[in-house]
């Protein structure tokens, strides 16, 4: 399609977002350079298992788009079910000493939802 066309058919768009493949579900404006930059800031080295709570997180999100407001304990817990496997939440709050939900979100390019950054908030670390 011509960019003059684009123009008409979709206002404000110069060209069509490129999709990350392995992130099917992130946000249109996220970016691994972006979530890499984010978590240097928090003082992590993101790993292959911070990029499965990534996704993970961006699917939830998506799956859920039409609930809002979302409820970080039904987050945790859904994480908490998703990476039974591999030791719960003790195994998230191993990558994300900040909080799963809340950093996550943050590196995820998500909002956190309401109370997910309390400290009291279930840390098991």
């Amino acid at each position: 399609m011509a960019a003059t066309t684009q123009h008409i058919v979709r206002p404000g768009y110069e060209h069509e977002a490129v999709r990350d493949p392995d992130f099917p579900h992130a946000p249109i404006d996220w970016s691994r350079i972006e979530a890499i930059a984010q978590a240097r800031k928090e003082g992590l080295a993101l790993t292959d298992g911070h990029w499965q709570v990534v996704r993970a997180l961006q699917d939830y999100y998506a799956r859920h788009a039409e609930v809002a407001p979302r409820n970080a304990r039904q987050i945790h817990d859904a994480l908490d079910e998703r990476f039974h496997a591999l030791g719960g939440i003790r195994h998230l709050y191993e990558l994300f000493p900040g909080g799963p939900v809340a950093q996550g979100c943050r590196i995820a390019g998500l909002p956190a939802p309401a109370g997910a950054s309390d400290r009291g908030f279930g840390s098991v670390v």
